[in-house]
């Protein structure tokens, strides 16, 4: 006897199925409405491409995930943020330099400390003083014996024992020996050596010149002073500063005197400080390529010290541009490109030339105008 397999065909399976199929077909051609519903479950497209046109289909998901603004126009000046740093004023600085080569004995004052004008700031010994005063006394004397040979022959010539021209040798000896002492003595009050003090200790004590504060100090107690022409310290008056900023040469043209500055210093976050640009370099430095700019800042709490690092905001002047959001722009190989808005939901790509960034928006060059419409969110969306 033979034995039936699970999948053998016989007649009443082939029956079954043909009353199965005609089931379903009738079933179709019945509900007219299901077929309707099969295909409207269809989704509509995201992206309908028309030319070089783009195309956002009504119940397409992109519509939520786009945002379309209007372009603006600004003609605000462009911040440019630069690195600065704090200086003295030049003329408010003095280098104090030894008047004598010599010997410096003592150090009255030390780095930092704030100077009145006339305060003794150290002392020093010199050969060099000992034969000042020694001219100074050799021109006193000389004067007193020509001022006395001259009362001699006054005398004489009153008695008529000479002639005239003695008496004007001897008004000449006088006027000569006046002149060399005044010139003695210049000599000890330029080196700040008058009186008996520096006769007896031939001691030269330096003075400040002006008011203000020791911001250098080169040489320590001990120290011989060879070289005249070496600064011995530094004396700067800091109740006005400089704060002079870098300018790279490719904004250096839009930075004029008058130009407005906001000054922010690391030491005091939080904090701004505005002024003007009092003065730009007509010289480029040639390593750094960069122009020097100042602005000047008075400094009557002692904000400002000297060789602190700054920051300063400048404001180039713009002409009117269009102006969009950074998202906007889509970055294609060697271009730059937004979407415009054609027709309501539908864009076109279009490159575009950038100018400065301000913050998170950009000015555009060219390729777009204002009052135009692009998109600001989920242009990458859209892109190829």
């Amino acid at each position: 006897m033979k034995k039936k397999t699970l999948y053998q065909i016989t007649p009443a399976r082939i029956v079954f199925g043909l009353m199965t199929c005609a089931a379903l077909c009738v079933d179709s051609f019945d509900n007219p409405a299901h077929a309707a519903t099969a295909v409207a479950a269809a989704p509509a497209p995201m992206l309908v491409r028309q030319g070089n046109r783009l195309n956002v289909p009504a119940g397409s998901p992109l519509r939520d995930r786009l945002l379309v603004a209007t372009v603006g126009q600004d003609a605000l000046p462009h911040e440019v943020s630069l690195p600065a740093t704090v200086e003295a004023d030049p003329a408010g600085t003095v280098n104090i330099l030894p008047p004598l080569t010599g010997r410096l004995l003592e150090l009255k004052v030390r780095l930092g400390d704030t100077v009145r004008r006339g305060q003794v700031l150290a002392t020093m010994s010199s050969p060099d003083l000992a034969q000042a005063v020694a001219d100074a006394q050799k021109a006193r004397d000389a004067l007193d014996l020509a001022q006395r040979a001259l009362v001699r022959a006054r005398g004489v010539n009153e008695a008529g024992s000479n002639a005239a021209k003695d008496v004007e040798a001897a008004q000449s000896a006088v006027a000569q020996q006046t002149a060399e002492l005044r010139r003695s003595e210049a000599r000890l009050r330029s080196l700040g050596a008058e009186g008996g003090g520096a006769q007896a200790g031939q001691v030269l004590k330096i003075v400040a010149p002006t008011s203000g504060t020791v911001t250098a100090l080169n040489a320590a107690p001990g120290a011989n002073l060879n070289d005249a022409n070496a600064a011995l310290m530094t004396v700067s008056n800091l109740d006005s500063v400089w704060v002079t900023v870098n300018v790279p040469e490719s904004v250096v043209g839009t930075v004029a005197p008058g130009q407005n500055a906001v000054v922010t210093l690391a030491a005091y976050p939080g904090r701004s400080f505005s002024g003007k640009v009092a003065f730009v370099s007509a010289v480029l430095d040639a390593d750094t390529r960069r122009a020097r700019a100042r602005i000047v800042f008075a400094n009557p709490d002692g904000i400002f010290k000297p060789n602190m690092y700054a920051t300063a905001v400048l404001g180039v002047p713009q002409g009117a541009q269009p102006q969009v959001p950074a998202s906007a722009l889509l970055m294609n190989n060697d271009s730059v490109s937004v979407f415009v808005e054609a027709e309501p939901w539908t864009f076109v790509r279009r490159t575009v030339e950038l100018g400065r960034e301000d913050g998170d928006k950009v000015r555009i060059r060219s390729g777009l105008a204002a009052g135009e419409r692009v998109v600001v969110r989920g242009g990458v969306l859209l892109n190829d």
